[in-house]
């Protein structure tokens, strides 16, 4: 089923790959974001909003412009996310505020605006991260803001379930994105500024598989959940870590 979706947050890394991988796929795909950064050429059938994901109403403003142009919205996709490590004894209110204004606050206006607007059957899908099943040392900011979205699927799905709307969230680990290798390079991050060897050593020593998950990856489970075929699948986390934690 084609159809038309918001995505938050979509310029480039996972969030580009998302909205290629449907623009691919036959549906209409409004993309929500600060900057552009080409992503109206990635593929046919992408449109850039501008927009801040901390702020209620650029959520709204999003979801109407979908509608307006397509007369629908089928899936609002909470993709906007900023990693970043700091000890807790370094965490100050400004940072502490952003870290949960994106990952957590942006999401959550994004549900209401979607539950506002979806059309029946619709779907939200909220990108996670593994960081949402357990803590990690430096992570309290991001994981508190992560663990708050399972909170949020598991809670919106018995809200709008009645609606026959399905929420779920995908919860990958260490997908290689300009934003993830930025953040690792710091010296408070796990990989002390040497993001590569970090993630080859974490490839090595912690997935089943002997590889971290791709963009493609992600968003082809993304397609999954929106399809007609996981239409009993709603309230779930689900990962994308290739084997890094089994449940």
């Amino acid at each position: 089923m084609a159809g038309t979706v918001a995505i938050t947050g979509a310029s480039r890394g996972l969030g580009r790959d998302l909205a290629v991988a449907f623009a691919a796929a036959g549906w209409s795909v409004f993309v929500g974001a600060r900057t552009e950064s080409g992503i109206q050429n990635a593929a046919h059938g992408i449109c850039f909003v501008a927009m801040d994901v901390r702020e209620e109403q650029e959520h709204h403003k999003l979801a109407a412009q979908a509608i307006e142009e397509t007369g629908r919205l089928d899936c609002y996709i909470n993709n906007a996310g900023v990693s970043a490590w700091r000890p807790i004894e370094r965490i100050d209110e400004d940072f502490l505020d952003e870290m949960l204004a994106v990952n957590l606050k942006g999401a959550f206006w994004g549900c209401k605006a979607a539950a506002a607007r979806l059309s029946a059957s619709g779907t939200i899908l909220n990108i996670s991260s593994l960081a949402a099943k357990r803590g990690t040392i430096n992570n309290s900011a991001y994981c508190a803001a992560k663990f708050g979205i399972t909170g949020l699927t598991q809670s919106m799905c018995k809200e709008l379930g009645p609606r026959g709307i399905r929420v779920n969230a995908l919860c990958p680990v260490l997908v290689r994105t300009p934003g993830l290798m930025s953040a690792l390079a710091e010296n408070d991050a796990p990989a002390a500024g040497d993001p590569d060897t970090f993630l080859d050593q974490f490839r090595q020593t912690q997935t089943a598989l002997g590889r971290l998950p791709e963009g493609n990856e992600v968003a082809a489970l993304a397609l999954f959940l929106t399809s007609p075929a996981a239409s009993a699948i709603t309230g779930q986390s689900i990962n994308v870590d290739c084997g890094v934690l089994p449940q």
